[in-house]
């Protein structure tokens, strides 16, 4: 009780957000997304500085007003980006990691 109206449902719209980005990860993970194989490290760039952001988003507060809002939004697109992230630079890692024979195994199938 006695809670600000934003910072009621943080936990909520975390966990909403974490699923999501998670779901957005596995889709892509198997390249039913929009993310494909080629944008994959324009992605994972991209989501390095989001996380950054999101990371140092309490530097936000020291602004009046408008400040506890940017830091909410800036953590909450962190914590949407890290499971897709996450998953996807397992991707890249398995790619970059497989050698040509598994590739012609995986082709012959």
């Amino acid at each position: 009780m006695g809670g600000n109206w934003y910072t009621d449902t943080n936990n909520y719209v975390a966990i909403t957000l974490a699923v999501l980005g998670f779901i957005v990860g596995v889709l892509s993970f198997f390249a039913v997304g929009t993310i494909t194989k080629d944008k994959i490290p324009t992605f994972l760039i991209a989501a390095l500085l989001l996380i950054g952001i999101g990371a140092t988003s309490t530097w936000f507060n020291n602004l009046q007003v408008i400040g506890p809002f940017l830091s909410n939004i800036a953590g909450m697109i962190a914590v949407f980006i890290a499971p897709a992230a996450g998953l996807l630079a397992i991707r890249a890692i398995w790619d970059v990691g497989k050698g040509e024979e598994i590739n012609k195994l995986i082709s012959k199938k």
